[in-house]
């Protein structure tokens, strides 16, 4: 980028960029714009990305983030599902040669395909994104069911939404979505972002989650969609005890009943715990266990 031209991510490129093309952040897309160039710089070191890596983003808007990885990684492909953005995209962006913009929803594209025709082999994949607020669930199980093993991925989303993600067992915002995202990788916040590092000014505040590979457990289910669906069952009910939800699941008929009991005693759970003090085992414990009763 020339020296004389700010960079997209400053406050006064980004509002000359928006005044030109007469851009108003989209509510429908969960759109807002950061402007703080030292936060969009904090957001690629967090994925420790070098120029041996490719990325991938969601959401490019008007290519703040873009610049700031192009920069350092070997190549990017920006997934953007807005069309008037793609020109000011190919505007903003014009100076750099590894970049790429595809127009399509995320949750649509096939990752294993675009990787395979878009990135030379032999590099490692991550995702960095400033994640629409509206979809950051759907969109994160997609990318974690792609079947795309990503070396990192540190993606932007609501702090309510991002305190779900690494609340531990016992805590008031542990639910399916820890236990989920928890079981795919390992989850911390790496630093939180305010609202008014944005323009316009959302109405809460925001965090950057890292996702890495995580060690291997002790214990696998036998099948990983049970164990969502089971985990989705238990906290069903939040304020009922785990016995309570377990009928839920499988009935209450006296014999249904009975194997429940019997698979608790097995795996030494009380019926009176609620869901939210169980441990990501206890779940896959749990799962296995009705699973060889024949509840599952």
């Amino acid at each position: 980028m020339k020296n004389s031209v700010p960079e997209i991510g400053s406050p006064a490129r980004t509002k000359a960029i928006l005044t030109r093309y007469k851009l108003v952040a989209k509510k429908s897309l969960g759109q807002n714009f950061l402007s703080d160039l030292n936060i969009l710089r904090n957001i690629v070191a967090a994925g420790d990305v070098t120029e041996n890596d490719n990325v991938i983003e969601i959401g490019p808007g008007i290519g703040a983030l873009t610049e700031q990885i192009a920069k350092r990684a070997r190549k990017v492909v920006a997934f953007e599902i807005d069309e008037n953005l793609l020109p000011v995209l190919d505007e903003t962006l014009m100076d750099y040669d590894n970049i790429k913009v595809i127009n399509q929803d995320i949750l649509k594209a096939n990752l294993p395909a675009v990787i395979k025709d878009e990135f030379e082999p032999g590099h490692p994949v991550k995702i960095v994104a400033n994640l629409p607020y509206y979809i950051t669930t759907p969109i994160l199980m997609g990318v974690l069911q792609s079947g795309v093993d990503f070396d990192e991925i540190v993606v932007m989303m609501q702090s309510e939404v991002a305190d779900r993600l690494v609340a531990k067992p016992g805590e008031k915002a542990y639910g399916s979505l820890s236990v989920v995202m928890q079981y795919r990788a390992h989850v911390e916040v790496a630093f939180d972002v305010p609202r008014t590092a944005f323009i316009p000014q959302p109405n809460v505040d925001s965090a950057i989650i890292r996702l890495s590979p995580r060690e291997p457990l002790p214990v696998k289910p036998y099948e990983d969609q049970a164990l969502f669906r089971f985990v989705k069952g238990c906290f069903a009910h939040r304020r009922k005890t785990l016995w309570n939800n377990l009928q839920g699941i499988f009935g209450k008929q006296p014999e249904v009943r009975e194997r429940i009991e019997t698979v608790l005693n097995d795996v030494e759970i009380s019926r009176q715990l609620r869901p939210e003090r169980l441990t990501l085992i206890n779940f896959i414990e749990l799962t296995n266990a009705f699973h060889n009763e024949g509840l599952m």
